[in-house]
């Protein structure tokens, strides 16, 4: 029984073939999902770098969980190299960032009274990053969150060190606002910069 085969605007094929798809079409589908997937991946090995990198800074430096001023020395170290441009375009020398960090932490230390005598501080012994779930302060969290929000509002969406950096600029304190004061660098400007190497508005 034929239903509807002579209805004016029915959909129908000719008998004996398949459906035809406009090759061109086919190409864009095909080009937007292996792009889309191909982003996705890249985004799982940027976090997998940045989150174990900070870890292993944070382990260095005799901390037990990372905080932003270890997602920052990350964030330097990621390959696409937008966060080291970002401090570029302000005139700050990013290699100069850990000796930096490692003051301002020092000077709390003694702001607090828990300094150690340099003569009886032990060497550190290394440790690498514990299998499992990632853990640290609230204010990497913040900072993480917020670069991965800062991400998906770029074309393509992907994460970049720039986004990392543009997040730790918007605290308010910490180590890490302590250390960029210490450099000399304005925080408004280099998320500026940051933005600008991922082309996000300022």
């Amino acid at each position: 029984m034929d239903l509807g085969a002579d209805r004016r605007g029915a959909w129908h094929q000719r008998p004996g073939r398949t459906q035809e798809v406009h090759p061109a079409a086919a190409l864009t589908t095909t080009e937007e999902d292996v792009m889309g997937l191909l982003n996705a991946v890249r985004d799982l090995r940027t976090i997998q770098q940045l989150l174990t990198k900070a870890e292993a800074e944070a382990l260095r430096a005799g901390e037990e969980l990372p905080g932003p001023e270890h997602l920052l020395l990350s964030a330097l170290e990621l390959p696409d190299g937008s966060a080291v441009r970002a401090f570029e375009r302000v005139g700050a020398d990013s290699s100069a960032l850990r000796k930096a960090i490692e003051a301002a932490h020092h000077n709390a230390l003694a702001a607090a009274g828990l300094a150690e005598d340099d003569d009886g501080v032990e060497a550190p012994v290394e440790r690498r990053p514990a299998p499992g779930a990632f853990r640290s302060t609230p204010q990497a969290q913040q900072v993480f969150q917020q670069a991965v929000a800062l991400s998906k509002s770029t074309r393509p969406s992907r994460l970049r060190s720039a986004h990392v950096v543009a997040a730790a600029c918007a605290l308010e304190r910490g180590t890490a606002v302590r250390a960029l004061t210490a450099l000399g660098v304005d925080r408004a400007r280099l998320k500026a910069a940051a933005c600008a190497e991922v082309g996000l508005p300022g």
